[in-house]
C-alpha cells in the first residue's frame, strides 16, 4: 500500500510540474529563443539561459539545501505561505512542486527554446505583414511547427521529476502518502536490504523511461523523414 501510495504521488507530482512548466516555459523559451534588437534584452538574455541551466550542473543537494531555507517559516516565501495556508511549505507537496519545477526547468525550456529557434523569422514576418494577429500566427504557424517540440518538452519534463531523488528528499523528507515518491521508496527498501522490492520498482521505472523515451525518439525520426 506505501508503495502504491509512491507511485500515485509521483505521477501526480510529475504531471502537476510538467504542465506548470509548459505554462511557464513556452513564453519564456519564445523569449530566448527569438531575436531581438533591444539592448537590453540582448545583454539579460545570457544570464537568463544560465539561471535556467543552472540546475543541469548544480548537484541536488545544494539548490534542495537552499530552497530547504527558502521555504523555512523564518523565510518570507515560507512565512507568507504559513500565513495564507497555514501549513508549512517545506514537507509539504505544494514544496515537492515548486521544488521540481526548479529543477526541471532546462528540461523543458531548452527542448522549446531550440523548437521555437528553428521556426523562420521570414515566415512569422510575411505573415504579419498579410494582417496575421498574434493568436494567429502562434494557432496557424507557431504551433504546427512547433508541436512535436511542445510533445517532447513535456514528455522530457515529465521524465525527468519521475527521477528526482537529491532535491525531493531534501525538502520534502520521506513522509508516507504525502512526499513519499519512487525513489525515496526505492532507497527505503535498499536501506531496509529488500532488494526485491527495490528491484522490482526500479525495474519498472526503467521500462517506463525506456519506453517513454523510444516513443519520443520514434516521433523525432518520423518528422525529420516527413520533411
Amino acid at each position: 500500500m506505501s508503495d502504491l501510495s509512491s507511485i500515485i504521488i509521483t505521477f501526480k507530482l510529475a504531471l502537476t510540474t510538467s504542465v506548470i512548466l509548459m505554462i511557464i516555459g513556452l513564453p519564456l523559451a519564445w523569449w530566448l529563443a527569438r531575436p531581438s534588437s533591444r539592448i537590453f534584452s540582448q545583454k539579460i538574455k545570457p544570464l537568463a539561459e544560465a539561471i535556467v541551466a543552472l540546475p543541469l550542473v548544480l548537484p541536488p543537494t545544494v539548490l534542495g539545501f537552499y530552497l530547504l531555507i527558502a521555504f523555512s517559516p523564518d523565510s518570507w516565501l515560507g512565512s507568507s505561505w504559513l500565513t495564507i495556508t497555514g501549513s508549512t511549505l517545506a514537507f509539504s507537496f505544494a514544496g515537492l512542486v515548486i521544488g521540481s519545477i526548479i529543477y526541471s526547468l532546462p528540461f523543458v525550456v531548452q527542448p522549446l527554446q531550440a523548437t521555437f529557434a528553428a521556426i523562420p523569422e521570414a515566415t512569422l514576418e510575411v505573415a504579419g505583414s498579410l494582417g496575421a494577429k498574434r493568436w494567429q500566427l502562434f494557432k496557424q504557424i507557431i504551433f504546427p511547427l512547433s508541436k512535436t517540440g511542445m510533445i517532447s518538452a513535456f514528455s522530457l519534463g515529465f521524465a525527468h521529476t519521475i527521477g528526482e531523488f537529491g532535491v525531493v528528499l531534501m525538502i520534502g523528507g520521506n513522509i508516507s502518502e504525502e512526499t513519499r515518491v519512487l525513489s525515496i521508496a526505492i532507497y527505503d527498501h535498499v536501506e531496509t536490504l529488500n532488494f526485491a522490492r527495490a528491484h522490482e520498482l526500479s525495474a519498472g521505472l526503467i521500462v517506463f523511461s525506456l519506453l517513454l523515451l523510444t516513443w519520443l525518439y520514434r516521433n523525432k525520426n518520423n518528422r525529420v523523414g516527413f520533411s
